[in-house]
C-alpha cells in the first residue's frame, strides 16, 4: 500500500475524492498531518454540521460538528496517531447533523508514513444509526431511500397522497408469541400491503412496524382509504388463514399532496405520523385522513402540558380552587361543598377543566396539583367550621393518583394537620376511573374504610354504568351525572330510570346525589323520587372560595 502511495499527492487524493463521492453513501476523507488540513466528501456538509468540506487546524475546528461528550476520545485517538503510537484510525463516536442533532459515525483510517512520521490518513466515514437504505425482514425499502425518493419531487409533490400504515399492539405480538414470529408478521404485512398496490405506487419499511404507501399519480384521499381497505381485508384474510394464532390489526393515516405545501421533507413526516397516530388514538383498525384543525388542537395540547408543567414548578400559578355548594334536600340545608380545580393562564384565558385534567392526568402532574387541590380544599373547610362544625368537603381524586401516589396516607396526614374528622371529607371517583383502576381501587377502598373516609362514586350513570361497584366498593354517595339528568328531564324513559336507580340506591342504605339541577322545574321533578342531596346551578355554581362565604356562609350567620 505505501509503495502505491508514495508518489500520490494529498491535492491528487482530494480530487479523487470530488470524482467518487457522487457515486456513494459513505463519505471519504483525507487527514493531512503535515499541514494540518482536512478534507472530505463535498455532500458531507449537506449532512453534517461541517462548515466547509477542507479546512485546516483540524482538532480546534473539529470542535464544531463533533458531539461534545465524544470530543475527548476523538483527541485522544488522533494525537496518539500523530504520536506515532499507532497506525490505524478505527473509532465510533458522532458527529453533529445540521439540526444539531447527533449522528453515530464510524470513522476508519489508513496512516501512511514518511520516514518515522505520519504524513497522512485516508479513510471513510459511515454512519451505523437508523438510516437503513433497506429492510431484510420485510424485504423493502427503508426510510432512508424514501427520503431519496421524496426528494426527487421536493418541494412540488405530484398530485396524490401518502398512507402510513402501522400495525396495532405489534408489541403484544412479540411478548405474546416471540419476536422471530413477530418478524414473520412483519414480513408477511408487507407482502399483504404489496399484494395491493398499483405498479404506479411505491412501498416503503419505516422503523419498527410500520409501513408507507407512495402515490403521486393523481390518487385522492378516497383512493386511498380505499387502498387501506383492501390492505385491511388482506390482512385480516392472513389471520383466519394461520387459525388466529396471531390476531392483529393495521390502522392507516393520509395525508394529501395538496396537504404538503412549504413544508419541509421533516414537517411531512411528522404530519404522517400524526396522521397514522391519531387512527390509533381514535380506536385503531381504521384509516384517518388529515386535517389541520385536529393538528392544531392535538399542538394546542401539547404546548398546554408545557404550561401546565410550568405552571406546576411556578407554585400552581394559574390554578384556583373553586367551591360548589352541596345541599340536603331533606331539610333544604348546606351541608358540604366540592372542591373544584380551575386553571387560567395569559395564551388561553379560561381553559376547560375537559382539557387541562386529561393532560394532567397524561402527564402525571395530577399527583402533585391533587395533593394542592387537598389542602386547598382541606384549608377552606377548617375555615367554614367556625359556622357550620358538621360542614364536609368534597375532593375529586383521579385514577392516577390510586396507582401512582400515596393518596390516602397524604389525605389522612392533611385532614389532621387541619384538624379534620376524617369522616367529614369525602372522595369522589368517577366511575370510569373505578373501571380503569378496579384492582388498585379495590385495595384503596379498604384503607379508605379503615380511616373511616367516605366516598362517593361520581358520574354514576355515563359510559360504563357497571353496577358491580355498588357492590364490590359499597360507596356511601351515588352521584347522578348532570347528563342523566338533563334526559330525564326530557324522557319519560330516562326519568323512570333514574327514578328506578333512585330506589335501587336506596334499598341499598346508600346515599343519591342528584347533579346538574338548574330550574325550580328540574327541582321540583327530581323531588318525586327524594334524592340525599343535590348539586347544581340552580343552587350555586362554583365560585372561589372568598365568593362562597359571601354568598352561602355569611347568609347564614344573619
Amino acid at each position: 500500500m505505501e509503495q502505491k502511495l508514495r508518489n500520490v499527492t494529498v491535492d491528487q487524493l482530494c480530487e479523487v475524492i470530488d470524482l467518487l463521492y457522487t457515486s456513494m453513501d459513505d463519505y471519504l476523507y483525507i487527514y493531512d498531518f503535515e499541514h494540518d488540513f482536512y478534507y472530505i466528501s463535498p455532500n458531507a456538509i449537506k449532512r453534517f454540521k461541517i462548515p466547509e468540506n477542507g479546512f485546516h487546524n483540524v482538532i480546534q475546528n473539529m470542535k464544531a460538528f463533533v458531539y461534545p461528550p465524544d470530543y475527548a476520545e476523538l483527541v485522544t485517538d488522533l494525537t496518539a496517531i500523530q504520536n506515532n503510537e499507532k497506525r490505524f484510525h478505527n473509532l465510533q463516536y458522532r458527529w453533529l447533523d445540521s439540526d444539531n442533532n447527533p449522528v453515530w459515525i464510524n470513522s476508519r483510517g489508513y496512516v501512511y508514513v514518511t520516514g518515522q512520521k505520519p504524513a497522512y490518513m485516508l479513510g471513510c466515514i459511515n454512519e451505523i444509526g437508523n438510516r437503513q437504505k433497506a429492510d431484510n425482514i420485510s424485504g423493502l425499502l427503508g426510510e432512508s431511500s424514501l427520503h431519496c425518493y421524496l426528494e426527487e419531487f421536493f418541494p412540488h409533490f405530484p398530485d396524490g397522497y401518502l398512507l402510513r400504515l402501522g400495525i396495532d399492539d405489534f408489541k403484544g405480538i412479540n411478548e405474546k408469541l416471540g419476536m422471530e414470529y413477530g418478524d414473520t408478521v412483519l414480513k408477511q404485512t408487507a407482502e399483504c400491503i404489496a399484494r395491493c398496490i398499483l405498479p404506479k405506487q411505491k412501498l416503503y419499511s419505516l422503523p419498527a412496524d410500520e409501513y408507507m404507501v407512495l402515490d403521486f399519480s393523481g390518487g385522492t384521499a378516497k383512493d386511498a382509504r380505499k387502498l387501506y381497505k383492501q390492505i385491511r381485508r388482506k390482512i385480516d384474510q392472513y389471520v383466519e388463514r394461520h387459525q388466529y394464532e396471531a390476531v392483529f390489526t393495521i390502522s392507516g393515516g393520509v395525508l394529501e399532496s395538496n396537504q404538503t405545501t412549504d413544508l419541509s421533507l421533516s414537517d411531512i413526516m411528522k404530519l404522517s405520523e400524526f396522521s397514522l397516530n391519531e387512527a390509533k388514538r381514535r380506536g385503531r383498525n381504521q384509516c384517518y385522513h388529515f386535517h389541520y384543525s385536529d393538528y392544531d388542537a392535538f399542538l394546542k395540547q401539547k404546548e398546554l402540558k408545557a404550561l401546565l408543567q410550568k405552571s406546576v414548578r411556578n407554585h400552581f400559578e394559574g390554578f384556583e380552587a373553586y367551591y360548589q355548594p352541596l345541599f340536603s334536600l331533606a331539610d333544604h340545608t348546606l351541608y358540604g361543598a366540592e372542591t373544584l380545580m380551575r386553571f387560567r393562564c395569559e395564551k388561553y384565558g379560561t381553559v376547560s377543566p375537559a382539557e387541562f385534567i386529561p393532560a394532567l392526568e397524561e402527564t402525571g402532574l395530577i399527583i402533585p396539583l391533587g395533593r394542592w387541590i387537598l389542602h386547598e380544599g382541606l384549608s377552606a373547610c377548617k375555615q367554614i367550621r367556625q359556622w357550620i362544625p358538621d360542614f364536609r368537603i368534597s375532593i375529586n381524586v383521579s385514577y392516577v393518583q390510586i396507582m401512582k401516589s400515596d393518596i390516602i396516607d397524604e389525605i389522612v396526614r392533611a385532614t389532621e394537620e387541619y384538624d379534620i374528622p376524617t369522616s367529614q371529607v369525602v372522595i369522589e371517583l368517577t366511575e370510569s376511573g373505578a373501571l380503569e383502576s378496579d384492582v388498585h381501587l379495590s385495595k384503596l377502598w379498604s384503607k379508605i374504610r379503615e380511616r373511616g373516609i367516605r366516598l362517593a362514586l361520581d358520574d354514576f350513570g355515563t359510559g360504563y354504568s357497571n353496577f358491580h361497584y355498588l357492590y364490590d366498593l359499597q360507596p356511601d354517595i351515588i352521584k347522578i351525572d348532570r347528563s342523566f339528568t338533563a334526559k330525564a328531564m326530557e324522557n319519560d324513559y330516562e326519568y323512570n330510570l333514574l327514578s328506578l336507580m333512585s330506589g335501587m340506591v336506596h334499598n341499598l342504605n346508600l346515599k343519591i346525589c342528584i347533579e346538574g339541577i338548574e330550574t325550580e322545574e328540574e327541582k321540583k321533578r327530581i323531588m318525586e323520587f327524594a334524592p340525599d342531596y343535590s348539586q347544581g346551578f340552580y343552587f350555586g355554581k362554583p365560585c372561589p372560595f372568598d365568593q362562597f362565604i359571601e354568598q352561602f356562609i355569611k347568609p347564614l350567620q344573619s
